[in-house]
């Protein structure tokens, strides 16, 4: 862990656990995100998601309506991701004025994260190949250089990610209705609308 949460003080990037698949975790600013970019072969257009350790470190990144709150903590730790109005402009690749963030619930990622702060939760994998199933694997897959990538060691919950929900807005409406399940994940489709309806 030591090794792991001085690498990122470093701007380096870092395979860590989650409850789901193996992440790839750098810290939120330029330098860091061009690294982690260039080992995924992610494109810039494409955003990727913040891990953070709870509630109250999400609350320094984005606004967090009520509802967006009951609905995190109704169903398993780590199984949603949601998209929110971030409290200031991100970079680009972070979604500038839209954030997506995931309270993590794997301990290795908990501990990680409350040592050094938010960090990405993209998949630890090129893009467009599959995810491995466990950190070590992920670190070797995209060390195609030659560079050693720092691990974090830990079991992941399998290989079905998050759900990926858009909140429609959290500073403007507390109107649900446009809020979309962009990828279904642990948390169905079904499952979103459902507590969504109960919270009429």
């Amino acid at each position: 862990m030591e090794n792991a949460v001085s690498s990122l003080k470093e701007g380096m990037c870092v395979v860590y656990p989650t409850s789901t698949q193996p992440a790839l975790g750098c810290l939120p600013n330029g330098d860091s995100l061009d690294l982690l970019y260039s080992l995924k072969r992610r494109e810039r257009s494409q955003p990727v998601s913040l891990g953070v350790a709870n509630l109250e470190q999400a609350a320094t990144i984005a606004h967090i309506p009520d509802d967006v709150a009951a609905l995190i903590e109704h169903f398993p730790t780590g199984s949603i991701t949601v998209v929110l109005d971030s409290k200031y402009q991100l970079d680009e690749r972070l979604g500038g004025a839209r954030v997506a963030l995931r309270v993590v619930s794997h301990h290795a990622a908990i501990k990680l994260i409350e040592e050094v702060g938010p960090v990405t939760a993209t998949s630890a994998n090129i893009s467009g190949s599959p995810p491995e199933s466990n950190p070590v694997m992920a670190a070797l897959s995209l060390s195609t250089d030659g560079s050693n990538i720092p691990f974090v060691r830990g079991v992941c919950g399998g290989g079905v990610p998050s759900t990926l929900i858009s909140w429609q807005s959290s500073t403007r409406s507390p109107d649900t209705t446009g809020t979309k399940v962009l990828r279904e994940g642990l948390v169905t489709k079904l499952e979103v609308f459902d507590w969504l309806k109960s919270r009429i």
